[in-house]
């Protein structure tokens, strides 16, 4: 009789047992850590591989190591020359410290989406909208740099910010266009200034050359006439030296 108790208790604990022992084993990949809390204290960070945690005394949290990419909600920001735009970006992130990023944050992707939210506006709106356009790489480095610094005490590295887009509306646009199109004619009407410049100086230079030997003139006198005879032109402008023009005028009395 007592054997055969013996047995049934046998039957019944071993298959228990072997029920806890699987529930108790986790597997976690290369990229996960387990986060255990003993009697709702914390106590260790396990994994990777095969990791046995106690049910009823024990519970573990799974942590992502791998680079999270989080799509920055489009932003209304106002930049300090009080133009309106909208603003949306990336950033890369990872969690280096498993214990904090459970421990020190509700909700470690929720905070982070809203501190990049928040950093983004607050940095943009510091910058003119010309900056913006021309300088996001200074841009980028600094919303990365400060989100970094706060999100340190999360245990989570920002590696990279960048913005996507900036979206401006139809009037903005057409006042750049018309800004830029402004901008090339200056430089249209600069460029033809020096061009006159340099012809100016180099015409004063030739007449000074040619002003040191009179026999110089008559062979440029002879040179531009063959180039006119050679031109299929029904119109032909013979200019006539000044000191033959001096010699026809009527002595005075």
């Amino acid at each position: 009789m007592i054997f055969d108790l013996n047995l049934g208790l046998g039957s019944i604990l071993l298959p228990l047992l072997l029920i806890l022992l699987f529930s108790s084993l986790r597997i976690l990949r290369e990229y996960q850590r387990g986060v255990v809390f003993q009697l709702g204290r914390f106590w260790k960070v396990k994994g990777p591989g095969l990791v046995i945690v106690v049910p009823g005394i024990q519970q573990m949290v799974r942590v992502d190591l791998r680079v999270v990419t989080m799509d920055v909600a489009p932003q209304d920001v106002i930049s300090r020359d009080n133009v309106s735009v909208k603003v949306n970006a990336v950033v890369f992130f990872r969690v280096v410290d498993p214990q904090k990023a459970i421990i020190q944050v509700e909700d470690f992707l929720m905070a982070t989406s809203q501190l990049a939210q928040t950093t983004l506006r607050v940095v943009l709106g510091k910058h003119e909208l010309d900056e913006m356009l021309a300088e996001r790489e200074r841009l980028n480095l600094d919303v990365q740099k400060i989100l970094d610094a706060q999100t340190d005490s999360w245990g989570i590295k920002v590696t990279n910010v960048e913005i996507k887009h900036i979206d401006l509306n139809e009037t903005m646009i057409r006042a750049i266009a018309r800004q830029a199109e402004a901008e090339r004619e200056r430089r249209a009407k600069v460029i033809h200034a020096e061009g006159e410049k340099q012809a100016a100086s180099a015409l004063l230079e030739a007449a000074t050359t040619l002003a040191q030997r009179p026999e110089a003139m008559q062979l440029r006198y002879l040179q531009t006439m063959t180039q006119v005879a050679g031109d299929r032109a029904t119109t032909v402008v013979l200019p006539l030296p000044l000191d033959l023009l001096a010699a026809l005028k009527p002595k005075e009395k």
